[in-house]
Order: structure tokens, then C-alpha cells, then sequence
């Protein structure tokens, strides 16, 4: 979740201080209520499924930054955009810097907002990860997201921004790259994958690669190793201190997807043990794994891929592992919220189209 050049604080050293005080100014504060029209309680548990329209050349993206400044490579994924024929733009605050932060909170969340109100806007676009998304969350206004629905696209920490669109508009968001774009990273197959997503209607399958460490994980469950439903999660670190808040989703009958960065083995099996604590994981269709990177080589015990295995074994659905999804090279893009398959056997993520 946390960028690997900012690990001289790790993400537990950010999430668990509860105000950072920079230049002396309290960081810990939050927005305070919610502006008119959000409802950060609403669970539309039942409620159909709501993809935004695909987008064509011509149509403006907006990239705002909820969590970490954007930098330089943001001109790539401009070019990058560009290069699919769509007018890129940017929120106020993307290069602002307030402590670790893209401005102050009520900053971030104005340009978040401006850019779910602004009906010319069809596509909203994440900057960068790090951390900050979740001291905004209960200030998105998700009634302008359900009245005019559009493409939001990140990762990492803004998974939040994603449990919270499905939790409260029901609205088919995509997992994929940041405007912060790297090719050494995210390459041509990568490029390709976010266009389709986009720009297509077309289903989205995302194949095991067996040079994936998470690619170990691989349990058909007590039937075919086939299971369907709604494809929810993200960022594992995230959806853990999710628990208790606005933004969890409910996971029964769901196709629960994971992935992390720099999580050492034990950090996998302790939120995967408070995710059953919790009783999250309990009514589960099945499990896609993405991507385990920098998890170490488990020279001290288990590998990520063991300790994960130990966790999920007993729940008796089909898990697969070795998706091109998350943080490591080739991450490619799926929606989240849009009906997904996996097949353990055939080793694929088949998911519907998130948008329309």
C-alpha cells in the first residue's frame, strides 16, 4: 500500500498514529461531517450493479491525488492516457504537499468531489497510493456518484474509494495502475489492459502466471474449483482497517480479491486472521490473489504463500493465486464490483465488463 521509496515509515507507523504533526500543524484531524447528500452509512447491499459508460476519444479524465502528492511520472500517464485519444486534467491539489499528504484534507476531498460533481468529467483517475484516503473517505459525496455515474480507477490505498462506491452507490469501479505511471513496471501488456478496461465492453481475463510467488496458492475448495459472484477487495492492508468503518462491504457471496506490498509472511496470516476474527471471510464464494510483492523469501518460516495458504485452506472455497494484479510488474487492470469466475483448474479470473 505504502510506496517502497517512502519505507522510512512504514505503513503500520502511519496507520496506527492517530495525529503527525508537520510544520505544527495537527495532522489527525479529520473533515468533520459529511457534506449534504453523502450517506457514508448506506449499504446497498442488494441493489443492482451500476457501470459507468465506456469511454471514447475525446472524453476528459480528471486526476486528483486522495492520498500522496503526485510527481513526475504523472507526464507518462498523461502520455499514456493521451495516447487512448481522452483530454486529461488535473484537481487543484495533485502537486500540493501537506506533510505526507497531497494538500490538507479539506483540499483533497474538494478536488475528489469536484470531480464526481463535474458532469463533463467521465473518468476519475487516482494520482498515487501511500496514504491519506481513509482521513477523507466520509466526506464523498457517493449521491453525486450515483446521479451521474463514472469510471474512478486506482489502487493501493484509494481501496477504500473503492469499497466505499460499491458500498454506498453499488457503482463498478477498476483496480489498475495510478496516473503516477512507471513502464519498468507497468509495461505494454499493462498499457493494453487499462485501454480495454476503458474503452471496451469486452470481459476481462486475467490468467495465473506460475512465476507469480502467490501463484503457490491454489485451492480448488470442496467442489469443481469453480466459483462466481461480485468481484470486491483490494489492497489486503486496506480492506483490514476497513473493519468496523463506512467502506466494508458485505463479502457473502463474493470472489474476495487481495494483494500487498512489503508485508512480511506474519502480516498476511495477521489480517487474514482478524479478516475471519471479524467474521468477513465467513460466507465467501471464493478467492482471487494478486500479486505478493517484497514479501520477503520466508528463510525465517513460512513463504507469504504458505502462510496465506494456512489461513484460507479451511474455508473450503476455491482460491486462486498468481494474478497480475497489484504492485509487482505487469499489473493489469479488472473491475471491482462486476461479476468475476475463477477456475483453479484452467487458472483463470474471468470478470464482466465494468462498464457499459
Amino acid at each position: 500500500m505504502t510506496e517502497q521509496a517512502h519505507r522510512s515509515m512504514s505503513r503500520r507507523d502511519v496507520l496506527r498514529s492517530g495525529a503527525v504533526v508537520a510544520g505544527g500543524v495537527a495532522l489527525g484531524a479529520t473533515t468533520g461531517a459529511s457534506p449534504a447528500g453523502a450517506e457514508p452509512g448506506t449499504d446497498l447491499a442488494h441493489g443492482p450493479a451500476i457501470r459507468p459508460p465506456a469511454l471514447k476519444p475525446g472524453d476528459r479524465v480528471r486526476i486528483v491525488a486522495p492520498a500522496y502528492p503526485g510527481d513526475g511520472r504523472l507526464v507518462r500517464g498523461q502520455q499514456v492516457l493521451e495516447s487512448f485519444g481522452l483530454v486529461v486534467e488535473y484537481g487543484t491539489h495533485v502537486y500540493d504537499q501537506f506533510g505526507y499528504l497531497a494538500g490538507t484534507d479539506a483540499d483533497r476531498l474538494a478536488d475528489l468531489n469536484a470531480a464526481f460533481r463535474d458532469p463533463g468529467v467521465r473518468c476519475v483517475f487516482g494520482a498515487r497510493g501511500g496514504y491519506g484516503t481513509q482521513r477523507i473517505i466520509d466526506g464523498l459525496d457517493v449521491a453525486a456518484a450515483r446521479r451521474d455515474p463514472k469510471i474512478f480507477i486506482g489502487f493501493s490505498d484509494l481501496t477504500v474509494l473503492h469499497c466505499r462506491l460499491w458500498r454506498a452507490a453499488r457503482l463498478v469501479s477498476l483496480y489498475g495502475p495510478l496516473a503516477t505511471w512507471t513502464d519498468t513496471r507497468t509495461g505494454p501488456e499493462s498499457v493494453e489492459s487499462l485501454r480495454k478496461a476503458l474503452m471496451t465492453t469486452d470481459p476481462i481475463v486475467v490468467t495465473r502466471d506460475p512465476a507469480e510467488p502467490s501463484s503457490a496458492v491454489s485451492l480448488p475448495g470442496r467442489g469443481s474449483g469453480v466459483a462466481s459472484g461480485p468481484l470486491l477487495g483490494g489492497n489486503l492492508t486496506m480492506i483490514q482497517a476497513s473493519i468496523g468503518t463506512a467502506d466494508l462491504p458485505s463479502l457473502e457471496g463474493a470472489i474476495l480479491l487481495f494483494e500487498d506490498t512489503g508485508e512480511a509472511p506474519y502480516s498476511y496470516d495477521r489480517m487474514l486472521t482478524h479478516l475471519r476474527r471479524a467474521g468477513v471471510l465467513r460466507k465467501l464464494a471464493g478467492v482471487a490473489i494478486g500479486q505478493f510483492n517484497a514479501a520477503g523469501d520466508g528463510s525465517s518460516g513460512w513463504s507469504a504463500a504458505q502462510a496465506v495458504t494456512d489461513r484460507l485452506a479451511d474455508l473450503g472455497v476455491p482460491v486462486l493465486g498468481g494474478l497480475h494484479i497489484g504492485h509487482g510488474n505487469g499489473q493489469l487492470t479488472v473491475p471491482i464490483g462486476a461479476r468475476a469466475t475463477i477456475d483453479t483448474a484452467a487458472g483463470t479470473l474471468t470478470v464482466e465488463p465494468g462498464v457499459r
